[in-house]
């Protein structure tokens, strides 16, 4: 199996290098129409994530620039390691991933190059991009707090750190220390209070468990629906794609959930990002920067908003109606940058709490 599933992405390798060889004004699309060509060549996409939003986006872009936009999807490791392995011969223009210590990562393994963009900057705040213009935030997700609050008192669960709490005895359900979502949220953890206290933590939890992790996020909230714990961490855009799955076992999970925005009294409920950069190699390098000048717009946002949950990273674009119904919330503003360089730090509390 694992030879196979190589040669299948080595063949996608073979395939990309191959393809080498309605009015909208500018401020909304973040394309300049009169720059349209027949001719206008194409840009390669290496991306971890796996939404009909983003194709949406890639078709549109497509229509809008003449623009071919060529996509490999895999795992974001893999990616990355595909990127070291390719060197100066990657026909990636852009890489997207989710996580912002994963974008550190390639970053700070040369993977990416510097773009000064005034569209880019504009459109995205400073704490969603890296500061030398590596790698830019398109869109956010909250590691909130997910309660059957016919169990479990809304008022007892205001911090990450309530999670510990003698009072929740078997009734935390959580994934693997294996996913990069708690990762980056004990590092955050380690970051804000210090590794001792994200220590304490890391072992409150684990006493605390309902169950062994397992599953995904979903997987946590379907479990509170059938009564096999109370508590949840999960991601925010996970319980908005339940709230509107056409499954009706799924859409009523994720009705029978609370949703609680952690630390809104201190430092900010923890954030992670999916975004993008311009590889290192990039033979389209103009096409990739308008690419995620794009990815970035108005209309480009609003897509990722209303048809996947997530919260966009372009100020003044409409959340959608399950979002805006959870309300504002306070976010950590911590650099992202700080989720890839405490990660494996993360990694060894977790080992030494025992949280499997």
């Amino acid at each position: 199996m694992k030879n196979l599933r190589l040669f299948l992405f080595c063949f996608s390798f073979i395939g990309l290098a191959a393809c080498n060889s309605g009015d909208r004004t500018t401020e909304q699309t973040g394309v300049d129409s009169a720059a349209v060509a027949e001719n206008a060549g194409e840009v390669n996409v290496y991306t971890h994530r796996h939404y009909e939003a983003d194709q949406q986006l890639f078709r549109q872009f497509e229509e809008q620039t003449g623009i071919k936009v060529n996509v490999v999807s895999a795992n974001a490791d893999e990616l990355i390691q595909r990127l070291e392995m390719e060197g100066s011969n990657s026909p990636a223009d852009v890489l997207i991933t989710v996580d912002g210590g994963r974008l550190w990562r390639a970053k700070d393994q040369g993977l990416l190059s510097p773009v000064q963009s005034q569209t880019l900057n504009s459109n995205i705040p400073a704490k969603f991009r890296d500061a030398d213009g590596n790698w830019y935030g398109l869109t956010y997700r909250a590691r909130i707090i997910a309660i059957d609050s016919t169990k479990v008192n809304a008022s007892q669960l205001q911090t990450y750190q309530d999670l510990a709490s003698n009072n929740l005895r078997n009734q935390v359900l959580v994934r693997s220390s294996e996913n990069l979502y708690n990762q980056s949220l004990l590092a955050a953890i380690i970051a804000n209070e210090g590794p001792q206290a994200a220590q304490q933590w890391a072992r409150g939890v684990v006493q605390n468990m309902a169950r062994a992790p397992k599953g995904g996020d979903r997987d946590q909230v379907k479990a509170i629906a059938a009564g096999q714990g109370s508590v949840a961490l999960v991601n925010s855009y996970y319980i908005g794609n339940m709230l509107a799955s056409d499954d009706a076992a799924e859409a009523e999970a994720g009705r029978r959930v609370k949703v609680i925005f952690p630390n809104q009294q201190g430092r900010g409920t923890h954030i992670n990002i999916s975004g993008g950069g311009v590889t290192r190699y990039a033979p389209n390098r103009e096409n990739a920067i308008r690419f995620l000048e794009y990815l970035s717009s108005a209309e480009a946002q609003e897509i990722f908003a209303q048809a996947n949950y997530e919260y966009p990273v372009k100020e003044g674009v409409e959340w959608s109606p399950i979002l805006k119904k959870w309300g504002t919330f306070k976010t950590d503003d911590l650099s992202l940058e700080e989720l890839g360089k405490r990660n494996t730090e993360a990694v060894t509390i977790f080992d030494k709490a025992g949280w499997k």
